[in-house]
């Protein structure tokens, strides 16, 4: 079956390749493991200098990265050039932090009998990386660039419906400067992703996605005791208290709710607000999504661009029109427009009951789920009755809420009045049926190393701990 771009805007076949041979992939795990023998004997200075190239590269090609990631899965023109500039923001956050988040760390040695005794941060080698089109180049790069830097290296499997962009990200790499190998992209189908995290030369595997795609990521690495991380589904809550800002709240609620067209793993997708601000909260949000711009993803005055895909966009509709049959009330939106792409209008839904899928499913689109809660008590436990727990937002001028909303929120990530994202400086992941395992930050780059524990007898050299970053 051919790989192919499809512009979501126009259901228009623009580019198909034909998928990777079995020989092909196995050349490709023989590249990325003899790459790998290098690029781990190179300093992380180098690395970083190489990593500095490819962020140089992103900025100078921010453009027509940007149009090609819109063309590919329909984020907004303006959406994607945003992320191009964040993939080059972390390739120079690593490069300049990799040294100190890989130095050795000395430990007590006279506690355990030694001269000598640190933990040191080693590459373990190949990494597969199976990865999903609603952020096509930012979900690579945050696991490629501090993967690179602790010196492994990366076998791309990405979605099929972005294979322009996954080829994109292998020339990057090569025109930095990374030794041939170093980061491949693997043009294959999900069928193939067994023999390839099977094949002994891989050695852990990451995945971003569904959750069905990250129990079958699990089930190969576990029979094959290989290390994963897995960052998947989300259905986060957006709690908004009696003693918030109604207005901000109402205005990062909309941005939390469809940025990237409303298809992302930590988009605010329920909204649980207090009944003693629940009216006033609805009018503003219905009126700031009913006001988004829905049209053409390069159009700069477009808001919300097309879904990626027509069977996503009939997913949602499908979720929608359940809960409607259930007698859950439409506020706004609800009917996707006439004519071609794959577009649906910012909707807004209330009167959810426990048995609408709305309740406990993600909705991947722009349509938000809005619940009455009476008390504090009642907020934390709606928030927390899902099987997900990646994001959450909770909103309140109260600091003992505040501090209370971030012991009891049952989430990798608690923002408080502000909007949930990712940055490099902070370790991003889930927990429950969202995943396990961290991105980013030091945590990020030291889950595909080698913790590994060094203990120094007497009679042993006294050279210091840690010459081996540079």
């Amino acid at each position: 079956m051919p790989i192919a771009t499809t512009n979501p805007a126009t259901g228009q076949v623009l580019k198909s390749y034909d998928p990777m041979s079995e020989e092909q992939v196995d050349a490709a795990i023989e590249r990325a493991d003899l790459a790998y023998r290098q690029l781990r004997d190179t300093t992380v200075a180098q690395r970083g200098r190489w990593l500095t190239a490819a962020a140089d590269l992103l900025e100078a090609d921010r453009d027509e990265t940007a149009r090609l990631m819109t063309t590919e899965m329909g984020k907004t023109y303006a959406a994607a050039k945003a992320e191009v500039t964040k993939c080059a923001a972390a390739c120079r956050f690593y490069a300049a932090k990799a040294a100190e988040f890989l130095a050795d760390e000395p430990a007590d040695a006279g506690a355990v009998s030694a001269t000598r005794a640190f933990v040191r941060y080693q590459p373990i080698g190949p990494v597969l990386a199976v990865m999903p089109w609603n952020f096509p180049l930012w979900q690579v790069m945050r696991f490629a660039a501090p993967a690179l830097m602790a010196g492994n290296t990366g076998l791309l499997k990405h979605a099929s419906n972005v294979p322009q962009t996954a080829l994109l990200l292998e020339d990057l790499f090569r025109r930095a400067g990374f030794p041939e190998g170093a980061f491949t992209t693997l043009l294959v189908g999900s069928a193939e992703v067994d023999r390839v995290l099977s094949d002994p030369r891989v050695r852990a595997a990451t995945l971003t996605g569904s959750e069905g795609a990250g129990r079958s990521i699990a089930q190969i690495a576990g029979r094959e005791l290989k290390k994963t991380v897995l960052e998947l589904g989300g259905s986060d809550p957006f709690v908004v208290m009696p003693s918030a800002d109604l207005d901000r709240a109402a205005e990062v609620a909309t941005t939390a709710r469809c940025q990237n067209n409303g298809q992302s793993c930590i988009a605010a997708k329920r909204f649980i607000v207090h009944a003693d601000v629940f009216d006033a909260f609805a009018e503003r949000f219905a009126a700031n999504m009913s006001a988004l711009r829905v049209g053409d993803p390069m159009d700069p005055d477009t808001d919300v661009g097309p879904l990626a895909s027509e069977g996503g966009r009939d997913e949602i509709h499908a979720q929608v029109r359940d809960a409607v049959d259930k007698g859950a009330t439409v506020l706004c939106g609800g009917e996707p427009p006439a004519g071609p792409g794959w577009f649906y209008p910012p909707t807004v839904v209330t009167d959810l009951r426990p048995e609408m899928r709305m309740w406990s499913e993600e909705v991947f689109g722009p349509v938000a789920g809005l619940y009455r809660v009476s008390s504090y008590d009642e907020a934390v436990e709606v928030a927390n009755g899902t099987s997900f727990g990646l994001g959450s937002n909770a909103w309140t001028r109260d600091p003992d809420e505040q501090e209370r909303f971030a012991a009891d929120l049952d989430a990798g990530n608690v923002f408080v009045n502000g909007m949930t994202t990712s940055y490099p400086e902070l370790p991003f992941g889930g927990v429950k049926n969202s995943g396990y395992g961290r991105e980013l930050s030091a945590l990020g780059m030291r889950e595909f190393c080698n913790t590994k524990t060094v203990w120094v007898g007497e009679g042993a050299a006294t050279a210091g701990a840690g010459a081996h970053a540079e």
